[in-house]
């Protein structure tokens, strides 16, 4: 490890933001955090048209918040390419032995900088990578939405890039992140699959860092099932059994496309002048998206907006989880395993 000229190891943190209010808490808690901060930050700003059709100065406020660290920072135009892309942007700017990446919806701990200082020098020749600790303030006078659990799950995922640091030289070994995922979604398991199967380690590091729970609309989840094109990119690069690998949640793919088959063949058989046959058909549709609903509906708070919401969502969920899997299985059909790229 190359020495540092303050005794530790340098580091750069790259956030890609797209000016959101948050933004100004996460920079804030970078710059109030105690320990040797970072050599540079790099915001990269992914909005599509920043001059254009964002709020002008959006990003003025949450830079001054920064103190003494904003002659440290440089902002970045990312394109609107999405997070894989934006930091492949801040990557090439970083000059350090280490690059940490952050979301901008998260605030590190007060003792971040120490902290992250401490897992850098602490870490093996032959670790690639060391991840943060991801804590998720939930509401404990009631049950957590839907939307709440989802984002709580991020507590217990691998890799995730809300706080995670490599090696500047291994991310350039792999390549960085694969800009083909859009959205903030499997990008950083790709990514850290390569750097396992190139034979680094990737160790759990002792610094803390918080994520809110985002004000998101009702149709949230709906919107999150475009993921599923990405899942089907991580199976053309990473085999079949990139779940295991990934240590991911499989999903319901299987189920919605088979609630989704009892609907459409329902609709068919109707129209076909088959009612008997459409009524099992219906039945199976009905039976599925009733077990979705109340498995999403019973772990929660069940107030009447949560349960319309859920009941509404739970029915369109399925067809639009298929239609987003079948559209990335056919965008991606001719992906190579990643290793015959690489070899």
């Amino acid at each position: 490890m190359t020495g540092h000229p303050e005794g530790h190891p340098g580091y750069s943190v790259v956030i890609p933001t797209l000016a959101r209010a948050t933004l100004a808490d996460c920079l804030a808690a970078l710059a109030a955090a105690t320990g040797p901060k970072p050599d540079e930050i790099v915001l990269v700003d992914d909005r599509p048209a920043p001059d254009a059709d964002a709020e002008p100065g959006a990003l003025e406020h949450p830079l001054t918040v920064l103190g003494d660290l904003r002659e440290r920072t440089v902002v970045l135009r990312g394109g609107g390419r999405g997070p894989a892309a934006a930091r492949n942007t801040g990557l090439r700017a970083v000059t350090t032995e280490w690059t940490a990446f952050l979301d901008d919806d998260v605030q590190v701990g007060p003792h971040w900088c120490d902290q992250l200082v401490q897992d850098l020098a602490g870490a093996a020749p032959d670790t690639g990578a060391v991840q943060g600790v991801i804590a998720v303030p939930l509401p404990g006078e009631r049950r957590p939405t839907d939307w709440e659990r989802g984002t709580a799950g991020l507590a217990t995922a691998r890799w995730i890039t809300a706080d995670m640091a490599y090696r500047t030289q291994v991310l350039k070994e792999v390549d960085g992140f694969d800009e083909r995922f859009t959205r903030a979604f499997r990008e950083d398991a790709d990514l850290a699959l390569r750097v396992l199967d190139s034979g680094w380690r990737i160790r759990q590091g002792r610094r803390t860092t918080r994520h809110p729970v985002r004000p998101a609309s009702r149709w949230v989840s709906l919107k999150q099932q475009r993921g599923n094109a990405d899942d089907a990119l991580m199976r053309h690069l990473h085999g079949p059994d990139w779940w295991d690998k990934a240590v991911a949640p499989r999903g319901r793919i299987r189920r919605h496309m088979a609630i989704t088959a009892a609907g459409a063949a329902a609709l068919l058989l109707a129209a076909a002048g088959r009612p008997r046959a459409a009524a099992v058909a219906g039945l199976g549709w009905a039976a599925g998206t009733a077990e979705f609903a109340w498995a999403r509906l019973a772990p929660g708070p069940r107030t009447r907006d949560e349960v319309t919401t859920m009941l509404v969502t739970s029915a369109l969920i399925p067809p639009a989880a298929t239609w987003h899997r079948i559209g990335g299985e056919l965008r991606h059909r001719s992906a190579p395993a990643w290793r015959e790229v690489a070899a």
